[in-house]
């Protein structure tokens, strides 16, 4: 699969795994360790952008829990149809953008955020376009980077979601640490690993 396939899969995806699928379970035990590792991180009134954000369930956690300031992008228009609907005053109040995430972050200034975090949304990125695309992660991190992400053996591999779609896995840790990151906490989360960084001095 190219990179223009798996990006068209994403951006029409319905049913399982769609933006309507994840507002249907809301927040849950990610959404609370991402606002955990935020809160001591960088604080409740960061600049704070989620890669991926679906329908905005970890975003709405965020927003009650008192950050104010919060941006999602995600590569499926739709999600905001739904993210309008189930969570209306996040909609309000955050700002978010259609596209995929090597298109839409090159519009922001380096430091543009203060965090930035992903779910189990990096390891979907085509390798025609990682490299690129973790690059502008890091440039527009300020402060702090979390990512909840599955890993592979030895940091690589690739595996399958029920559809055949390709899921790429990374030691995540060398991936950040070698634009600039240093990680202060590693734990597991179920099959993902929960890292999250703070931008060396």
């Amino acid at each position: 699969m190219n990179a223009n396939d798996l990006r068209d899969a994403w951006a029409d995806r319905t049913g399982e795994f769609s933006p309507r699928y994840y507002a249907h379970y809301g927040p849950n035990e990610v959404s609370e360790v991402v606002a955990d590792a935020l809160s001591g991180a960088v604080g409740r009134d960061a600049r704070v952008l989620e890669l991926g954000c679906g329908s905005g369930r970890h975003l709405a956690h965020l927003h009650g829990e008192g950050f104010a300031d919060l941006a999602g992008v995600d590569i499926n228009p739709h999600s905001f149809d739904v993210l309008r609907e189930e969570y209306p005053d996040l909609a309000d109040a955050g700002s978010f953008h259609a596209g995929a995430i090597a298109d839409v972050l090159p519009a922001f200034e380096d430091g543009a955020f203060d965090a930035v975090y992903s779910v189990e949304t990096l390891q979907h990125v085509h390798p025609a376009e990682m490299s690129a695309t973790f690059d502008e992660v890091a440039r527009v991190a300020d402060g702090a980077l979390v990512t909840v992400e599955l890993e592979g053996e030895g940091g690589g591999g690739i595996t399958e979601v029920d559809d055949g779609l390709p899921l790429y896995r990374h030691d995540w840790g060398a991936v950040f640490e070698s634009r600039g990151f240093t990680q202060t906490t590693v734990e597991a989360l179920g099959d993902d690993t929960v890292r999250v960084f703070r931008r060396a001095d």
